[in-house]
């Protein structure tokens, strides 16, 4: 969300709020080379490209470039964002306030009012879950376009989308939360509280078992004619994996819910396929959505059956959703259905 330091933005004005409006910028205004590059590097430019940039601002070469100039350069792109982190700011403000007011009258509020407040504690929380979703699918979306063509390996917790994706994980501690893992995988994962090793060695060998089972069953999957196909059909569909554990005593009302949720999800035009499968032992379903493209995804998870299957999925769990993605050739999908 916004940072909080809404008295700085006043230096500059609402255009140049985006520079100031960060609390790892210097107090001083200015911004060496070294302090640019750490704030703005982005996984995609070079150190060399980044250097070009700051030069190309930084025109009388003084290696403190003030932020003013900065924004001066930056705000011709910023677009329609201007009015994005208006909104966070205000946004923000308006969370803190009522969060003050929950905690001075909660307690001596009567039985409504605490049920009131509940709700609208829940349903804040499951509308910011749903645009943070949308945001995380857009930065990998972009992160995958500046990619291609070009993969510049760097650890992945060098890049800026790591480490929010990071703050993402400590802010939600009950809620879905997609956050990137390697830049170039194509694999999302919600890790809170969460094993590593077993979590990843099971996701791994899942995915694995999938992608083997799809080979298995087209003997046509042979590589030259993969690259044709990949030619003719030069797309991607989605898969997305659901792993959900529901405390025993809320299963049948889940199921019902699961099962409006499939049957409605499996009739959208832009659904391929979708399937449940049941782990009785653990109460557990993991639940497999086929998508034509990652921006079809993306809108479904703001309608209203989405929303209303987030909000079951938050009342209903023993621990957080695990949801992870990756990207398939559409040949494949195309081949496995003629």
């Amino acid at each position: 969300m916004a940072t909080g330091r809404t008295q700085t933005t006043g230096r500059c004005g609402k255009d140049s709020a985006f520079v100031y409006g960060s609390p790892v910028l210097p107090d001083d205004g200015k911004l060496s080379l070294e302090e640019f590059q750490s704030y703005f590097t982005d996984g995609i430019l070079t150190d060399g490209q980044m250097q070009e940039l700051y030069c190309s601002i930084d025109r009388k070469q003084t290696d403190n470039l003030d932020v003013d100039q900065l924004s001066g350069h930056l705000t011709p792109h910023v677009g329609e964002y201007v009015n994005v982190l208006s909104a966070l700011e205000k946004l923000n403000v308006a969370i803190l306030k009522a969060m003050d007011q929950t905690k001075e009258e909660y307690q001596g509020s009567s039985v409504l009012g605490q049920f009131v407040t509940r709700f609208l504690l829940r349903e804040t929380s499951t509308q910011l879950q749903s645009l943070q979703s949308s945001l995380d699918c857009a930065m990998e979306a972009v992160h995958d376009q500046g990619c291609t063509g070009r993969r510049i390996l760097k650890k992945p917790e060098e890049l800026p989308i790591q480490k929010v994706a990071k703050r993402s994980v400590r802010r939600i501690q009950k809620n879905m939360c997609l956050s990137p893992t390697d830049p170039y995988s194509g694999m999302l994962t919600t890790g809170v509280s969460v094993e590593p090793d077993n979590h990843w060695g099971s996701q791994i060998n899942q995915l694995e078992q999938l992608i083997d089972k799809l080979e298995c069953e087209s003997p046509h999957l042979e590589p030259l004619k993969e690259d044709t196909l990949a030619g003719t059909y030069n797309s991607n569909i989605l898969l997305i994996q659901r792993q959900m554990s529901v405390k025993e005593k809320d299963v049948e009302p889940f199921q019902q819910a699961l099962k409006i949720y499939t049957d409605t999800t499996s009739s959208q035009l832009n659904n391929l396929h979708v399937s449940v499968q049941n782990l009785p032992d653990r109460s557990c379903f993991i639940m497999y959505e086929f998508w034509q493209d990652r921006l079809s995804w993306m809108s479904y998870l703001q309608s209203s059956i989405s929303k209303t299957f987030q909000r079951c999925i938050i009342d209903s769990l023993e621990e957080p959703e695990m949801v992870s993605t990756m990207l398939l050739p559409a040949s494949w999908w195309i081949m496995n259905n003629n």
